[in-house]
């Protein structure tokens, strides 16, 4: 749970603390430590049945997660357009204001349903599950969850999704999956973004951040890659129609997708699917 900035109470979960809720009061009538863990279990809950949902549905859920302008937007219109109509996309968008993002997704002609977390830094499950309550199914392949941009607390919340996706910008330093482990310790591929800026760009080594994501025991592939130009959008690609048909084939083996919990607390979706990985453009 998340108890680095004090955002564990968000608008999808308000109502189990709120007078009347179910976690309204705790065995001894204040203890926010129960609160929080209530709270926690209770988001864990709502994701197992989000992820049935999508199992049900035979929907691959890919949680995109960044910091502020990282590209997260650019690369869903990027995909779009270069899918071409081959997969069904449908996005759920989260940020703390403005439907700016979502309209940007529904004008590439995919649904998207955006989540307005108000001062809420992440999503959570039980905001996940409304959405899908907007959202139809049918027809998609691919749910992707664009969660607020933020490189702590994303990361520490299951939404019932299948697989992380962390995008670091060539903009923000190679150090970044050293500072901030819980997050790319917790994806299953890194993309470094705006790879087009690499030429100006004398203080960004792609080495250097692949060798933070290895120190923190993380085997995830790494593509770099321009919205921008397309340099490295097949490798991309091919990595969606991989982890794609790994999901369905895990669903046609009569297995239910369950989040592997790590020591640290961070829920991992795995698949054991192969993944294209390319050196930087």
């Amino acid at each position: 749970m998340c108890e680095t900035c004090g955002c564990n109470i968000t608008p999808g979960n308000r109502h189990l603390v709120e007078p009347g809720g179910k976690h309204a009061h705790t065995h001894d009538g204040h203890a926010a430590v129960a609160v929080l863990q209530n709270l926690l279990h209770e988001n864990d809950h709502q994701a197992e049945h989000n992820r049935a949902h999508f199992d049900r549905a035979r929907v691959l859920a890919v949680n995109l997660m960044s910091s502020p302008g990282s590209g997260k937007t650019a690369l869903l219109e990027a995909t779009i357009d270069a899918l071409g109509g081959a997969l069904g996309i449908a996005v759920v968008e989260g940020d703390l204001e403005t439907e700016n993002d979502a309209n940007r997704i529904r004008a590439k002609g995919v649904p998207a349903v955006q989540i307005s977390t108000g001062s809420a830094c992440h999503l959570d499950a039980h905001m996940v599950h409304d959405a899908l309550h907007a959202m139809d199914l049918v027809g998609i392949d691919i749910v992707f969850i664009e969660n607020v941009g933020n490189l702590v607390c994303p990361a520490s919340f299951d939404l019932g999704h299948h697989l992380n996706v962390t995008l670091l910008s060539v903009t923000e330093g190679d150090d970044k999956p050293a500072k901030y482990p819980v997050m790319f310790r917790a994806a299953d591929l890194m993309l470094l973004s705006k790879s087009d800026l690499l030429s100006v760009l004398d203080d960004f080594r792609p080495q250097s951040a692949e060798t933070a994501l290895r120190n923190l025991a993380n085997e995830a592939p790494v593509i770099a890659l321009s919205a921008r130009s397309g340099a490295g959008m097949d490798a991309w690609l091919a990595w969606l129609h991989d982890v794609l048909a790994a999901h369905r084939a895990h669903l046609r083996g009569g297995e239910t997708t369950q989040p592997t919990v790590r020591s640290d607390g961070v829920h991992a979706h795995r698949h054991g699917a192969s993944a294209a990985e390319a050196a930087p453009q």
